[in-house]
C-alpha cells in the first residue's frame, strides 16, 4: 500500500503569514504604545491641574490668614469696649469684603459695606443685595475710611448706639456672650438680610480659630 505524501506548505505562504504576524504583533505594539502615551499626558495634565489647583488654594489660605493677622489685633482692641465679640468683627470683615479684595475695601478701607449719604465722604459703587428672596444687584453710596481701625471702629459705634430710629436695634446683639449667640442675633436684630449669613459667620470662625480673638 503506497504512503500518501505529507502536503507541504508553499514557502510564498509561509512569508506572508510570517510578514502578516510580524505586522500584526507591529500593530498591536503601536497601538498600545499610543494609548500609554495618551493615558501618560492626560495624567501628567491632571497632575499638573492638581498642583495648580494647590498652589491656588494654598496661596488664596496664605493671603485669607495675612488678612485675619492684620485686622486681628485691630478688633480685639477696638471691640473690648463695645460689648462686641472680636471673632463676630474679624468674621463679618472676612465675609463683607472678600478678606480684603473687595473693590470698597482696597479702595475705600470700607470693610463692612457700611452706606453713606454725604458726596464728599461716599463713593457709588455697585453691590449685591439680598431682597424678596433673592440677590440682586443694585448701585448705592457707600462711606470711605481712611484705615481699617477706623472702619472697625465705625461698625462698633454701629451696634452700640443702634439706628436713628431704634437706638436699641442691636441689643440682642450687645446682649450676646459667645460668637453662635451673638451670629444669630446679628439676623434676628435685622443687621442681615442674608438668611444664611449667621452659618457664614461661625464657619469662618470655627474653620480659622478666630474665638482665640475674644481670649
Amino acid at each position: 500500500m503506497a504512503k500518501k505524501r505529507k502536503s507541504r506548505v508553499p514557502k510564498s505562504v509561509k512569508l506572508v503569514v510570517r510578514v502578516f504576524i510580524i505586522l500584526f504583533v507591529l500593530m498591536v505594539a503601536f497601538v498600545g504604545f499610543r494609548y500609554y502615551r495618551r493615558y501618560a499626558i492626560q495624567s501628567e495634565q491632571i497632575r499638573q491641574a492638581q498642583l495648580q489647583r494647590q498652589q491656588e488654594q494654598a496661596k488664596l489660605l496664605k493671603q485669607r490668614k495675612a488678612f485675619i493677622r492684620k485686622i486681628g489685633p485691630i478688633a480685639r482692641e477696638v471691640d473690648k469696649s463695645y460689648d462686641l465679640l472680636p471673632s463676630i468683627t474679624i468674621a463679618q470683615a472676612c465675609l463683607e469684603s472678600n478678606y480684603g479684595q473687595s473693590d470698597l475695601s482696597q479702595k475705600y478701607n470700607n470693610l463692612f459695606g457700611v452706606k453713606g449719604t454725604n458726596p464728599n465722604t461716599s463713593a457709588v459703587m455697585t453691590t449685591k443685595e439680598y431682597v424678596k428672596d433673592k440677590w440682586v444687584t443694585v448701585k448705592a453710596r457707600f462711606q470711605i475710611y481712611d484705615s481699617y481701625e477706623a472702619s472697625i471702629r465705625a461698625h462698633a459705634r454701629l451696634f452700640q448706639n443702634g439706628t436713628t430710629w431704634n437706638h436699641d436695634q442691636y441689643k440682642h446683639v450687645l446682649a450676646s456672650k459667645d460668637y453662635k449667640t451673638q451670629a444669630k442675633a446679628l439676623v434676628t436684630d435685622g443687621y442681615a438680610t442674608d438668611p444664611d449669613y449667621a452659618d457664614k459667620l461661625i464657619n469662618l470662625i470655627e474653620q480659622f480659630d478666630l474665638e482665640k480673638y475674644d481670649k
